[in-house]
């Protein structure tokens, strides 16, 4: 049997929760990705070039995020921004999680202590 997941994201970090009735599990993923200035009017090549290399490594996290999650059978993913939604499309495009029900809901920045509980409580774990 599949364990349940939880996940925060943001293009800075992503923290992983792992919930059962045993308990649960905080793992947080920092990200590498620099700060994405928006440029304004025509973009140049320089600027097309950074606008990929800040994709990839923002693919590049997502991917390791998704390394990191462990087949599991939920999956919850919180968050304020757009990360949520990208990690969700990669997330799906992977393959490797298939038959995996995700959910994914815009949450404020959150401790960890609440990410945690809005994990359990979403699954219906007591604790």
């Amino acid at each position: 049997m599949g364990h349940d997941v939880g996940i925060w994201i943001d293009h800075k970090k992503a923290v992983i929760v792992r919930a059962s009735a045993e308990g649960t599990t905080t793992e947080t993923v920092e990200s590498e990705v620099g700060a994405h200035p928006r440029f304004g009017g025509q973009q140049d090549g320089g600027e097309r070039r950074y606008e990929e290399r800040h994709g990839q490594d923002l693919d590049r996290f997502y991917d390791t995020v998704i390394d990191r999650l462990a087949a599991p059978e939920r999956l919850l993913i919180l968050g304020p921004g757009e990360a949520k939604g990208e990690l969700e499309r990669r997330f799906h495009r992977s393959k490797v999680h298939a038959g995996c029900a995700v959910d994914v809901e815009t949450t404020d920045k959150l401790s960890d202590q609440q990410i945690a509980a809005r994990v359990t409580e979403h699954f219906g774990i007591e604790r």
